[in-house]
């Protein structure tokens, strides 16, 4: 394996299985990992034991290591002449900040590839059987994130509604701000939503409800992050009867 190499890598939403056959060989021969926290365990076990991990685990408006930082160590360990893997929980284009990492390597003269993983909303989507689009309920699929600053400036109008799929990452903390902010914009207080907490993974749950309902679901249910947000009608497509009924009964009591 070539030395001197950045590789930006996507270990997908959890499950090992659903890692790439090149993220899976970069992963074990690797000199350097430069990881996330949301790296699922299994996927860890499988880097090369030899391999010297950096960890840039950071929560909710706390990073560890700034971004600048995560730059400056894939740029040194690359130009003192190892194979550097960054290795990113979903994609590294998808809201994952690859591309700044890229521009940096660039800049430096640094080679660096791109291997993409499954993201959240494709996971997710798949393991809940809940299409994303759908000829009977969306043709359109928008990706938007829900912690970022100036949430309340920014215009969502028209991502929403019939015919549309809005998926909303990071937006577990700001749930009744998103709430707020969409049925301002237009969006029917009954519009079915779902929240898909640690998909792909063992103990991933599948939440439906309305979208006026979906702040109190979070704390009713104890939501915790990596979680996605599905605001449209491909959540009545999902094939779990039981959570259709409910939403059902939720639209009956807000009319």
């Amino acid at each position: 394996m070539e030395k001197a190499h950045v590789y930006l890598v996507g270990a997908g939403p959890g499950d090992p299985e659903l890692l790439t056959l090149k993220a899976a060989r970069l992963i074990a021969t690797a000199d350097i990992v430069v990881h996330d926290g949301l790296v699922d365990d299994a996927i860890m076990a499988m880097i090369n034991p030899a391999a010297r991990l950096i960890s840039v685990a950071k929560s909710r408006s706390k990073h560890t290591v700034p971004q600048d930082g995560i730059n400056a160590i894939l740029v040194r360990e690359a130009q003192a002449g190892h194979m550097v893997v960054r290795l990113k929980g979903g994609d590294p284009f998808i809201f994952g900040r690859g591309g700044e990492e890229a521009e940096a390597c660039r800049e430096a003269g640094i080679e660096v590839d791109v291997v993409p993983g499954i993201s959240a909303a494709m996971g997710g989507a798949a393991a809940s059987m809940m299409p994303l689009t759908h000829r009977d309920a969306s043709s359109a699929v928008t990706f938007v994130a829900g912690q970022c600053k100036g949430l309340t400036d920014q215009n969502w109008a028209g991502l929403a509604g019939k015919g549309r799929t809005l998926v909303i990452y990071m937006g577990i903390a700001t749930a009744a701000d998103i709430t707020e902010k969409l049925i301002s914009d237009g969006l029917s207080p009954d519009t079915p939503v779902a929240v898909l907490e640690r998909v792909t993974r063992p103990n991933s749950r599948a939440l439906q409800t309305i979208l006026t309902d979906l702040g109190d679901m979070i704390a009713r249910e104890k939501v915790a992050s990596p979680a996605i947000i599905v605001v449209g009608d491909v959540v009545l497509k999902s094939d779990a009867e039981d959570r259709l009924i409910h939403i059902a009964q939720q639209a009956e009591a807000l009319a």
